[in-house]
């Protein structure tokens, strides 16, 4: 999940509050008719704003995998432009910045960079000139970044430099080695973007540096002790958000880095200790179900729905998940794919996917909860419940939030507890009764878009909340355990009150 506008959840369309006078019990829970639990975020799979700190130490900080960036020419106060948004020509002839003059890095080290096209295509320049029109990246795709503040110069291998000619042409020519005056091989770059998800953490850091770090991280991120704070506070469950090379350990496809798989195989030791229940969250596709960080997409683009090979491959980590913990007896269910886009993952796509993907986890377990993910963006929850999808302890997992929307921009507390009782009741009610599956909100938190909420003014939203979400059939999962954003940490609003929930 992302706090920075990258996860665009439209809770107003997608979150429900079920209330039902049905009883509903989840199989493998003790002691507790449905789950409560609270999501590992931030641990297994990257999120950058959840531990800034991670990334601090990565040279170029502000140059990782999929960040924007535009180039100006110093002498001709023009923008580079890949024209038609790519697959032709580049031209140094744009007096204002849009698609066409913004450019997705793949980083190749802290001073090499390829510079993709909104169309996907790769910058491209030899002695023939430049073009945007490269399918993948190569030495000719391939540019030194020297760096002065926010200027820079863009060097071929061949130690040819880039300039911007009078005839608005962008060439790889340049006599000599150029100072940062204003000469045609100058350029002003202005980046953007906040891509901050393992593919970036890794390739920053490279992968010895992007060893030590992961490894102090998974060590420490969340212990034992974690655990037993769960459990101590009433939790019964925690959903674990893992990425697909995990199937991989412990010598996953570069840039990813092996570990992941015994830090999930602690958890699993952890929770049978404190009588806790897992649910495994493939929150990452191969290829990215939704351009997020949070499913380390390489630069912000989406192409798991597009790409057979890609959800053949992920049909193999949800076979490899379910072989190895299937008869886990801290194993609740396995999740087959975490937040995929309404927008760019077809329908029929998904629910095929989830198809094969219930049907592998059933080869290993008659029990694990399968559960389906509802796509993200304004899409009818309707849409998993009328598909016809598995028979058997299948679960529809929906994320609320009053953020990541306009419609709750500075709404007053009042106004976020009246749309938790009115509009999400109202609206979704129909899912509490419907002969289908079960409803789980796996994703929500006690945060919003209030400027100066009280303690009582967090409490109460907590509290109905809760009231709301505990009428779920197959429970909740607050986000997250921990955070540097105090209010989605939940031991700090269990520790400072500011959530009412426990024993």
């Amino acid at each position: 999940m992302e706090l920075v506008f990258t996860k665009w959840v439209s809770a107003f369309f997608l979150c429900c509050c079920l209330i039902s006078s049905k009883a509903f019990s989840v199989e493998g829970i003790l002691g507790d008719n449905k789950v409560r639990g609270v999501n590992l975020g931030g641990w297994l799979v990257i999120e950058g704003w959840i531990k800034p700190s991670l990334f601090e130490g990565i040279p170029n900080g502000d140059m990782l995998d999929g960040n924007q960036v535009q180039l100006w020419s110093v002498t001709l106060k023009k923008f580079v432009s890949a024209e038609n948004g790519g697959g032709t020509g580049v031209a140094v002839d744009r007096d204002v910045a849009s698609s066409w003059e913004t450019f997705r890095l793949w980083r190749v080290s802290a001073s090499e960079f390829q510079f993709r096209t909104v169309l996907g295509q790769f910058l491209k320049c030899d002695a023939l000139g430049c073009s945007a029109t490269a399918q993948s990246p190569r030495n000719s795709e391939t540019f030194f970044v020297e760096r002065k503040d926010n200027r820079v110069h863009l060097k071929l291998r061949t130690g040819a430099y880039l300039q911007a000619m009078i005839t608005n042409q962008l060439t790889a020519d340049y006599p000599g080695k150029p100072g940062w005056d204003d000469n045609a091989a100058t350029f002003e770059m202005i980046v953007s973007g906040n891509l901050h998800g393992d593919y970036q953490l890794a390739n920053g850091y490279g992968k010895d540096e992007a060893t030590r770090v992961y490894q102090r991280h998974r060590n420490n991120f969340v212990t034992i002790d974690d655990f037993k704070f769960l459990y101590r506070h009433g939790i019964n469950t925690v959903r674990i958000p893992v990425g697909w090379w995990i199937a991989f350990d412990p010598d996953p496809p570069a840039p990813f880095i092996g570990g992941s798989l015994e830090a999930l195989d602690n958890a699993f030791s952890w929770a049978l200790a404190y009588n806790l229940m897992c649910i495994i969250d493939l929150h990452a596709a191969p290829g990215s179900q939704n351009g997020m960080e949070h499913s380390a997409s390489n630069d912000g683009t989406l192409e798991w729905p597009n790409s057979p090979a890609y959800i053949s491959k992920t049909l193999d980590v949800i076979d490899f998940l379910a072989s190895r913990y299937g008869k886990h007896p801290a194993l609740l269910g396995i999740e087959l794919l975490n937040e995929p886009s309404a927008d760019l993952v077809p329908l029929d796509t998904l629910v095929s996917y989830y198809k094969q993907g219930y049907n592998i986890v059933r080869k290993y377990s008659s029990k694990a909860y399968v559960i389906i993910c509802q796509r993200i963006g304004k899409a009818d929850p309707m849409e998993l419940y009328e598909a016809d999808i598995g028979s058997h302890n299948l679960v529809v997992d929906l994320h609320c939030y009053n953020l990541f929307d306009p419609f709750f921009d500075h709404l007053s507390p009042s106004e976020n507890i009246e749309i938790i009782y009115k509009n999400r009741q109202t609206q979704l009610q129909a899912l509490n009764s419907a002969n289908g599956p079960l409803v789980f909100v796996g994703e929500w938190v006690n945060e919003w878009d209030v400027t100066n909420g009280s303690q009582a003014d967090y409490q109460n939203f907590g509290r109905v909340q809760l009231e709301v979400y505990n009428a779920a059939s197959f429970g909740w999962t607050y986000w997250t355990l921990k955070n540097d954003r105090k209010h989605w940490d939940f031991e700090w609003n269990i520790k400072n009150n500011y959530l009412q929930f426990g024993r």
